[in-house]
């Protein structure tokens, strides 16, 4: 039977008890989790958000009835409890920070009683994550989930107070706007007062933003939820939140330092963490050749190495055919590799193919001197030579060469092996952030589904002023003022100097494409503002979810939100998304047409 706290007010959290409270008489409340009663003698432990403290009731210094009813108690029974604080009869239990001391109650109250939960509420659960999602209420409760969602607030709290000090204005934008197809997905909202229109949700404040830089707020700060229909990925979410900011009248440098500085105080304050800046920074191209990815994980090797040259003029197949296509042969040295076993190295052969190669050439050198090999009895001997020469082959490493007459295929397979083999091979080094600025990004990359070129980043980046005479002859040739920050190969913020020419503008409009009629009716507002005096202007956003999930080392952006989505889009407590009511459909104008799947 549930009781009131009528008359009782909670005078601490459970974690924040000390041995400074001793003699002290308090009251807690809270969740138990866990109780022990061993005839006579119950020891409850009762938790909230900031930890757990133990009630111990005893005869001849706790009153019967107390005794009785702490007994009886369940795991996730809600009490209140009242009692003095004294330093602990028994052992100390180090493991927890109130481990030196104990409640003795003088009262206890039931405040809410509890079915037996389906799993339970522990630190590093290992039940099956949709069936803590569903119970997600639950699952939240854990001590690991409460921390990070702590660590999230923190991080948030500090962001706001940084940009404030900065001169930063904190502005809401619109979360019901204009749908813009260009980039992933849009949801859509339909309007029931305007039939057959429909609102888009934002993929990011980023044309609001940019127009309030044309209306002299001169520095603006959000922390923003956005929305893409998009696939998930474990650190993706169709809704997310991001730290978004712009300034006007800078340069690269200005954002960058910007960026650097909140970084620097989001790590020392958070983790206490010192982080040297300025931050190194590395040119896409570079980033690509070295490391086959625009994010690269710098806190090991495992370099790329293109063996092209050294490969031109082979008669394997597998490798001609590459070269001979416009394509390329690159490869990886993973030292110390040759201990994979065959079934090993076989199974990487399977996972590549994921990133679209075809297959996994590799030679093994082992210590003994004696090696094994997919490829070099392919190989004339000067070019087996070639390639562990040019892969700085010793004894006890393992190589690997992907080739494919897709450069970007090579440079992705590679550059997510490097990752997995490091991991495998457990030398990356988790205990320091490694930071970085990837600069000079291609403007634009072509799309073969819709055959033409389409936005790196977005239409409103400016192009590298040394390229603009080749943006409509050589498109793909353009760099683009833009950067991203990547941390330990995720990337984790990015931004661009924007476009605030309206010639230019409808200049990139045209080479991805839209004609004059089209720009204007897509983004017309953003280009007559231009005309009214826009001042230079760029920015960037940080994702917060991966930031946080990055900072707490967790393997999934789901641990640091509250109420995530699972890999369809759906979340599973409430069963969302769902059918509505007919008459919520014919009120909007809609109707539904769904087709039934083809059965073979």
């Amino acid at each position: 039977m549930a009781e009131s706290m009528q008359g009782l007010k909670r005078t601490h959290r459970c974690g924040e008890l000390s041995v400074a409270n001793v003699g002290e008489t308090v009251t807690i409340m809270g969740w138990v989790q866990k109780n022990r009663n061993k005839g006579g003698l119950v020891f409850t432990d009762v938790r909230d958000r900031s930890g757990i403290i133990q009630v111990v009731c005893e005869e001849g210094t706790t009153d019967a009835a107390i005794i009785e009813k702490a007994a009886s108690l369940r795991a996730e029974y809600v009490v209140a409890v009242v009692g003095k604080v004294e330093k602990r009869s028994g052992a100390v239990n180090d493991k927890i920070a109130t481990g030196e001391i104990e409640v003795i109650p003088s009262e206890l109250r039931v405040l809410s009683e509890s079915q037996t939960p389906p799993f339970p509420i522990e630190e590093n659960s290992k039940t099956k994550e949709d069936i803590r999602l569903k119970y997600r209420y639950l699952d939240l409760r854990r001590p690991d989930l409460q921390r990070n969602l702590r660590m999230k607030s923190q991080v948030m709290t500090l962001t706001r107070q940084f940009f404030s000090d900065e001169g930063f204005l904190e502005v809401e934008t619109p979360m019901l706007g204009k749908t813009t197809p260009e980039g992933a997905r849009d949801y859509l909202v339909p309007s029931r007062i305007h039939p057959g229109s429909f609102y888009g949700l934002p993929q990011s404040p980023q044309l609001y933003k940019q127009l309030l830089m044309c209306s002299g707020v001169d520095r603006y700060i959000q922390i923003a939820r956005c929305f893409r229909d998009e696939d998930l990925r474990a650190d993706r979410q169709p809704e997310f939140t991001q730290i978004d900011l712009e300034m006007s009248f800078i340069d690269e440098d200005d954002i960058m330092s910007m960026a650097e500085g909140f970084m620097k105080t989001v790590y020392k304050e958070v983790l206490d963490v010192e982080i040297p800046t300025p931050f190194p920074r590395m040119p896409y191209a570079e980033g690509m050749e070295r490391f086959g990815s625009d994010k690269p994980d710098l806190r090991f090797g495992y370099e790329l190495k293109n063996l092209t040259e050294v490969l031109k003029g082979t008669e394997f197949r597998v490798f001609a055919g590459a070269v001979s296509a416009g394509g390329s042969v690159r490869g990886i040295n993973v030292k110390g590799g040759a201990c994979y076993t065959r079934k090993e190295i076989d199974k990487l052969a399977e996972w590549v193919k994921a990133y679209g190669a075809k297959g996994l050439a590799w030679t093994k050198l082992n210590q003994d001197g004696s090696s094994s090999s997919s490829y070099e009895k392919f190989l004339k001997e000067e070019e087996a030579a070639g390639v562990r020469s040019a892969l700085e082959a010793e004894n006890g490493d393992l190589l690997f060469l992907v080739a494919s007459d897709k450069p970007q295929v090579v440079f992705d397979t590679l550059g997510a092996l490097r990752c997995e083999c490091a991991r495998q091979m457990g030398i990356i080094d988790e205990s320091r952030p490694n930071l970085l600025w990837i600069t000079d990004f291609p403007l634009f990359e072509y799309d073969e589904e819709e055959g033409r070129f389409v936005a790196k980043h977005h239409p409103f980046t400016h192009p590298n002023d040394e390229d603009l005479e080749q943006l409509e002859t050589n498109p793909g040739a353009v760099r683009a003022r833009a950067y991203d920050m990547v941390l330990n190969g995720n990337e984790v913020g990015g931004g661009s100097i924007r476009i605030n020419d309206p010639a230019l503008q409808q200049r990139m409009f045209k080479a991805l494409g839209f004609t004059q009629e089209e720009a204007q009716e897509r983004f017309g507002f953003l280009i007559d503002a231009f005309r009214y005096g826009a001042p230079p202007h760029g920015g960037m956003a940080f994702g917060l979810d991966r930031l946080v999930m990055l900072m707490l080392g967790c393997d999934s952006i789901r641990d640091v939100i509250a109420y995530p989505k699972v890999a369809n889009s759906g979340e599973l407590m409430t069963a969302s998304p769902a059918p509505v009511d007919q008459k919520q459909l014919d009120e909007l104008g809609i109707s539904i047409n769904l087709q039934e799947e083809t059965k073979e």
